[in-house]
């Protein structure tokens, strides 16, 4: 029995520092279940340590011993804290199956964990117990809300009232009344399209109005009918003394002008008199 142990404990042996910690896992303000077997005396979980260890010979241990402290201590904590007991229970139970594992020896051909395995899974399984009692009382003393902390309010309707004020002196005004007169004084210019005579168009007319004359006859009295307004007077006036004065330079014509700023006559030539007549 004694190789079997040392044997298991040897195996076992990589999984000792999920106990390293087990001394100070459960020091909480529960009750605890203390046991005195076999000369043992102390908490339940710490007898399941020690025995993990091989501090403590299981097969010393009588289970019926312990049993009857488990339930004396349940009749106590049942109308304290009922999952307490339910704890006390599990490690009972898995007490007395781990002692069951090594008293009997590990057959080659068996498939079942062994009681070291079963131990750590216990360790594991405890652990996992304390942590989620640790979440919840973290839980339950955390501010709540309305209590503790309060949210913020509605928020509320500020009515924000706005109003002008204005200060201008004297000149300020006048500025601003010029400014807007000068903007309504502005108009858009359209200028109109002159109507001016070419070089061509009177020579065309002089040509065929003075060519068959024999008299002096002034200028504007052959433009008439052209000048029906003054813009028109002045350009018909000035294509017409250019045009005359090429008509000139070409024998087509004779000009006269008694004086400085006179009026000035025309007459057709006799060659072209002649000409106007065989035409015709």
């Amino acid at each position: 029995m004694a190789e079997t142990l040392e044997s298991k404990a040897s195996k076992a042996a990589p999984m000792d520092r999920l106990w390293a910690e087990n001394d100070d896992s459960r020091v909480t303000g529960d009750p605890s279940l203390v046991v005195d077997v076999a000369g043992f005396e102390g908490p339940l979980d710490l007898l399941l340590h020690l025995a993990r260890t091989q501090k403590v010979d299981l097969a010393r241990i009588s289970i019926l011993a312990l049993v009857e402290q488990y339930l004396i201590f349940v009749e106590t904590a049942r109308a304290l804290r009922l999952e307490l007991a339910a704890d006390y229970l599990v490690m009972a139970a898995w007490l007395a199956f781990l002692k069951s594992k090594l008293l009997i020896p590990k057959q080659p051909g068996d498939e079942g964990e062994s009681g070291e395995e079963l131990a750590a899974v216990l360790q594991f399984r405890l652990k996992r117990l304390e942590a989620m009692r640790d979440a919840s009382a973290r839980l339950v003393n955390r501010n709540r809300l309305g209590r503790d902390v309060f949210a913020r309010g509605m928020p509320e309707m500020v009515i924000v009232e706005k109003r002008n004020a204005y200060s201008a002196s004297l000149y300020d005004l006048l500025t601003a009344y010029a400014q807007q007169r000068q903007k309504q004084a502005i108009n858009n210019v359209t200028i109109a399209r002159r109507g001016v005579w070419s070089l061509k168009d009177a020579r065309d007319i002089l040509t065929r109005l003075v060519g068959a004359v024999r008299d002096w006859t002034a200028l504007e009295s052959f433009l008439i009918d052209y000048m029906t307004s003054p813009e028109e007077r002045r350009t018909a006036i000035a294509s017409s003394f250019a045009a005359t004065l090429e008509l000139v330079r070409e024998g087509k014509m004779d000009m006269r002008q008694d004086d400085v700023f006179a009026p000035i006559y025309l007459r057709g030539r006799a060659q072209a008199i002649k000409a106007v007549e065989v035409a015709s």
